[in-house]
């Protein structure tokens, strides 16, 4: 796996385009407050998942141009973006599960939910970009930090199919607590307002709290998503156009499958089996480098595997009388 010699220009052209798309979704599409309905979510999750499938193609179509050292060392620069894009995809899932835990604990109406996604994933755009960024420079430094991040995905994915019950807990996240500490925090929300005035100070509300969970939540989640991408190609344009993609269509697919997760109960076996998978590809790089078209044909497998297999096993009903934390929490607040 090499480094590709992409010009700087085409840079600062994606991530100029990503910004007018982010600008014209919050600005004109989204300028009202409003809960997104099955169908609209539905409809800008196709958008995305067409928009990095062309984006894809351009680098097929292009990628002797664009991509020339990568290729005449015999790489596929578009297949490695598609592996990359659906190990990106198929662990953010995870990150669903997170937000709809999170927005049932701290009460947020579905109208408000959008724009807490829509600048949590600006901020996690940037956060991925400097790990990204620190991930391919560590490598090309030490080489051995490879197997280091074999390991850790690993053991992650080990212990993500061992993990029974995954419970968040946002008051005991370390940044949520730095946050109560020096901020003045409102306990009543002002509709879509992150903070406001009154009586001459400012007060921050508990929506953006939530942003500040989601915010750090998105970087342990990063912690293994990139390594994973990471273990199918160094290349940084790669890794951060794939990364991109996929966070950039994460807030329709939640909308989307929000009333539906709960269904995909075995997609965690899937994800944990995708990321012990990659980090024995970077592991053995070395010794043996399992192609590209093999890893994304896994990949694929892995998943589609989890999600029928969701659908065919039953959900364990719960406990009767064990009443959601999320309510009880509300139900002791009011």
């Amino acid at each position: 796996m090499g480094f590709s010699t992409f010009h700087w220009s085409w840079w600062l052209i994606f991530n100029l385009f990503v910004l007018a798309m982010l600008v014209l979704d919050l600005k004109v599409f989204h300028r009202r407050a409003h809960a997104i309905s099955i169908r609209e979510a539905l409809g800008w999750t196709i958008f995305w998942i067409v928009l990095a499938l062309l984006f894809n193609l351009g680098i097929h179509l292009w990628q002797d141009k664009l991509f020339p050292e990568a290729v005449a060392a015999g790489r596929n620069p578009a297949l490695e973006f598609l592996t990359g894009y659906l190990i990106e995809k198929s662990l953010s899932m995870d990150n669903l599960f997170v937000f709809l835990m999170l927005f049932g604990y701290f009460g947020v109406l579905p109208q408000y939910q959008h724009k807490v996604l829509f600048w949590g994933i600006l901020g996690a755009l940037v956060l991925r970009a400097v790990f990204i960024f620190l991930g391919v420079a560590l490598i090309a430094k030490f080489h051995f930090i490879i197997y280091v991040f074999g390991v850790f995905l690993v053991f992650t994915g080990i212990k993500m199919a061992v993990q029974k019950d995954k419970e968040v807990r946002p008051e005991s996240n370390p940044f949520l607590k730095l946050v109560r500490r020096f901020l003045p925090l409102s306990n009543e929300y002002r509709q879509d307002r992150f903070a406001f005035r009154e009586g001459g100070r400012l007060f921050f509300t508990p929506l953006f709290i939530v942003l500040v969970v989601v915010e750090t939540t998105d970087i342990i989640f990063a912690v293994d998503s990139i390594p994973a991408v990471l273990a199918i190609t160094l290349d940084p344009f790669i890794v951060y156009t794939s990364n991109v993609f996929a966070i950039l269509g994460l807030r329709a697919l939640y909308f989307a499958l929000a009333g539906l997760m709960r269904l995909f109960h075995l997609l965690n076996y899937g994800l944990s089996f995708i990321l012990i998978f990659v980090g024995v590809k970077m592991a053995i790089g070395d010794l043996y480098k399992i192609p590209t078209a093999v890893a994304l044909s896994v990949v694929g497998g892995l998943l589609l595997l989890s999600v029928v297999a969701s659908l065919l096993v039953p959900v364990k009903a719960a406990a009767p009388d064990a009443p959601p934390a999320a309510t009880a929490d509300r139900d002791e607040r009011s």
